[in-house]
């Protein structure tokens, strides 16, 4: 089973049909070592036999393995939402924040990248109408809590999405030094422009 998605995620695949394509491929297998590659049907029902909460430990746990070496090293954290827009019934598919498909169900991808490399360290899927930074900080921290703080990120850099000031509180609790774009409310303009009277407001 595993050696059929693995097959099919290398191969550029995006939808369980697609898996179809390999099943007359008498080559790949045997790369693997399996018999057989198995069919779509298949692959659905062992992904659905999986526990949510013990499934998503394992990823964790192996993903994190792949990227550790790496975090020894000086890196920067990028945090990113990603809107997808959904058709048919898709478990976790409600209306909320849709830019390009204002009226579709959508899901919210929390995606934080290993800098420079955009190397995935995890990927929180939430409902569509939980985009916000709010609901990004658990899997942040969360993700942060599994690393050893002397691999932390030297930066977290993210945009104006995540720029809440819960979200920046707990990184100045937490001594994590953050980069982050702001909306230029009308309440940021103001405080601009005090700073900007000010000569010592660089210090």
């Amino acid at each position: 089973m595993l050696g059929t998605i693995v097959l099919s995620v290398l191969a550029g695949h995006k939808r369980y049909a697609h898996v179809t394509t390999l099943r007359a491929d008498g080559v790949l297998p045997q790369l693997l070592g399996i018999e057989r590659i198995l069919s779509e049907d298949s692959v659905r029902r062992a992904l659905a036999a999986i526990d949510e909460t013990a499934g998503v430990a394992w990823l964790r746990k192996h993903l994190d393995w792949c990227c550790a070496p790496l975090l020894a090293e000086p890196w920067i954290l990028d945090a990113d939402t990603t809107i997808k827009p959904l058709y048919g019934h898709q478990e976790g598919a409600t209306l909320g924040y849709n830019p390009k498909k204002p009226g579709r169900p959508s899901h919210a991808y929390h995606t934080f990248f290993l800098g420079t490399l955009r190397l995935a360290l995890d990927v929180d899927v939430m409902p569509g109408n939980e985009h916000t930074a709010n609901h990004a900080a658990p899997a942040l921290w969360d993700l942060l809590a599994r690393t050893p703080r002397d691999c932390w990120p030297a930066m977290l850099r993210a945009d104006k999405g995540f720029a809440s000031d819960a979200l920046m509180t707990r990184c100045e609790v937490e001594g994590l030094k953050y980069l982050m774009r702001l909306r230029l409310t009308k309440k940021v303009k103001e405080a601009l422009e005090r700073l900007a009277g000010r000569r010592d407001w660089r210090d």
